[in-house]
């Protein structure tokens, strides 16, 4: 029987009921939200005339009514999605939907803007309900190989269901005298199919039923915000996907008046630059699977975060000097060459943001604790409120300061750099994955074979043959989780890689007879590795192998296992012996860069793990020595 993880690609997963009716019920609830604001701001921009919400500040007015539940209920969200089962919650919230389009509905017919400001609100409370359960929802039933294919999926039908919806809105409330009657339909439409759908949504059981709800949504925030940063991999995730939302509310706010005032074109450029910029999210998003070979592989952040920045800068490069016009339509604007160059920029940036943001979702379901997993989302969804509220003030200085809207995208691209650069040297592990990205791509063509044999929770020893100095940066792309390595002192005073490995937090090992102080303080480390639930690697050989053969296992593993009897997972590193990193000349390494060229094939086999009671020396060199032969 196939298991449900050896599945082509991601697109598979929309044949599965696990996951099927759960995406297409975040699909309509994204594609509602956006066609009932749109049309609505279309509605008090156009058609209506309110003296009190004039148009140039009825956009802002809703935005503001939508994210104000994010800031006041998130907490509370959190919690509850952590109590009950989530299927029953989904229902629910569906539920509410139907009853807030149909006062919805009556607003838009009645064109009682009140009401509708109110379902405006709702719809926020709505969301906010929703954002929690969603993401809780993925990792109880997708595993670590399919965490970030769903994510990407996810993201990717967000952003589809973001550019129908306003298409849609736009387009039914322009109607002639049934535009409202249409609109109201629609909204009550998607609401309902919502609801039939998330019937079919599986059970998720409760991760932590006997939860004490907190009603009091402030002192909850601030509890949720210190029970992320507990975990501050995690809590610097959070703030990286939420520098996200602030990098791309910029763009998002201001795509009107770069397409009036820096584009010269007509409202339906506007529209093409979301369209462009919505695409551009999707793309990235779906690449992610593919980059990650199908893990959770933070190493794309950083590559996220220098595409940001170069096509942002870029496009601050392109559109400073354009020429004025009249209104241009799409076809004008596309008929000349400079334009296409904004277009490429505002794609590519936005393809970037979606690298960027995936693999940071699945690393927050991943590494958090199941019972308050929701609580975390939640956390984030409040700062990502934050983020997007102090990214429009902060537009609003720069351009009242008199600063051009390609001047706004060009310093926003240099704060990206400089946020990105920040959080990468407080998580090191960011960069380390980056550094093993580059290296498993483009100087070696790197496959992994049983990789469902590196335990993706609790504590483990990994044992490895030692082919060359960066055996433990490609154990590091093997593997979801971080792996804390012991090895030889020496190592640590090579240039660059004693760098990469003191980030790592490598931790040092002298023969005994040598220094055994040291030799003790790398073993009790080792303990406290294990002791934390976490990732041990050891090459039990002592040193880099000098003519390509299995040394014999020294007895540093038994000795780890005599206090902390774990399991043992054997590794085997194949083809490595003769690449720039191995020695080979004089035994010597790092001579001759590239001397097997780029992309040199280098494997990975992983074995099954070998209980502790039955680990030896011995057993684990002949383990080893079976996988090099596999």
């Amino acid at each position: 029987m196939t298991h449900p993880s050896e599945h082509p690609n991601q697109f598979a997963l929309l044949g599965q009921r696990r996951f099927a009716p759960f995406f297409w019920v975040q699909f309509l609830g994204a594609g509602n939200d956006n066609v009932f604001k749109f049309a609505f701001t279309v509605m008090v921009t156009y058609q209506l005339q309110v003296a009190w919400l004039p148009p140039a500040m009825a956009g802002l007015v809703i935005g503001a009514l939508f994210i104000l539940p994010f800031l006041l209920f998130s907490a509370t969200s959190g919690q509850l999605a952590d109590k009950y089962e989530k299927g029953r919650l989904m229902r629910f919230v569906k539920t509410f939907e139907i009853a807030i389009m149909l006062l919805a509905g009556w607003g838009f017919i009645a064109q009682n803007v009140p009401v509708l400001l109110a379902c405006v609100f709702l719809m926020g409370l709505h969301s906010t309900l929703f954002g929690p359960v969603k993401f809780a929802y993925l990792p109880q039933h997708l595993n670590e190989r399919e965490l970030t294919g769903g994510n990407g999926m996810v993201e990717m039908g967000t952003f589809v269901a973001i550019l129908l919806g306003n298409v849609a809105g736009g387009l039914l409330i322009a109607l002639p005298e049934t535009g409202a009657r249409y609109t109201a339909l629609a909204c009550l439409g998607l609401a309902v199919l919502g609801r039939v759908l998330a019937q079919a949504v599986p059970v998720s059981p409760a991760t932590d039923p006997k939860l004490m709800i907190n009603w009091n949504p402030f002192t909850e925030t601030w509890r949720n915000l210190k029970l992320a940063h507990g975990n501050i991999v995690v809590f610097r995730s959070l703030l990286g996907i939420s520098w996200m939302w602030f990098f791309g509310a910029v763009f998002l706010s201001q795509f009107p008046s770069f397409a009036k005032d820096v584009l010269h074109g007509n409202e339906q450029v506007a529209s093409l630059l979301l369209v462009v910029f919505s695409v551009g999210i999707g793309i990235g998003a779906l690449l992610c699977e593919m980059l990650s070979k199908r893990h959770v592989d933070i190493g794309l952040v950083p590559l996220g975060a220098i595409g940001m920045s170069v096509f942002s800068i870029d496009l601050y490069f392109a559109a400073r000097s354009l020429p004025p016009a009249a209104a241009l339509t799409i076809a004008q604007f596309l008929a000349l060459p400079a334009h296409w160059r904004v277009l490429a920029d505002l794609l590519l940036l936005s393809l970037f943001a979606g690298i960027y943001s995936v693999p940071m979702y699945a690393l927050i379901q991943l590494r958090c604790q199941p019972t308050h997993r929701a609580r975390i989302i939640a956390a984030n969804n409040i700062l990502n409120a934050l983020f997007m509220i102090v990214s429009s003030l902060g537009v609003g200085v720069l351009l009242s300061a008199g600063f051009s809207i390609p001047q706004v995208f060009g310093i926003v691209g240099v704060l990206n750099a400089l946020v990105a650069l920040y959080i990468f040297l407080l998580v090191p592990e960011y960069l380390l994955r980056f550094f093993a990205f580059i290296l498993t791509r483009v100087v070696y063509r790197f496959r992994v074979r049983g990789d469902e044999h590196i335990p993706v929770q609790g504590a483990a020893i990994l044992v490895c043959n030692h082919v060359s100095y960066v055996d433990a940066i490609l154990l590091m792309a093997a593997s979801p989780r971080p792996i804390r390595f012991i090895m030889d002192h020496r190592i640590f005073a090579t240039p660059v890689l004693g760098w990469v490995f003191r980030l790592a937090k490598a931790i040092p090992i002298a023969p005994q007879r040598e220094d055994p102080q040291a030799y003790e303080r790398a073993f009790a480390e080792a303990r406290k590795v294990l002791d934390e639930g976490d990732l041990l690697g050891i090459f039990p050989e002592g040193g880099i192998t000098r003519d390509g053969s299995l040394g014999e296992f020294k007895g540093g593993v038994m000795k780890i296992l005599q206090t902390h009897p774990v399991p043992v997972v054997p590794l085997a590193l194949q083809n490595l012996w003769g690449s720039t990193f191995s020695r080979i000349e004089k035994g010597t390494a790092m001579v001759r860069p590239f001397r097997r060229g780029l992309f040199s094939p280098v494997a990975l086999v992983a074995g099954p793990a070998v209980p502790a009671a039955a680990a030896s020396p011995q057993g684990l060199r002949e383990r080893v020595a079976g996988l090099l032969g596999a």
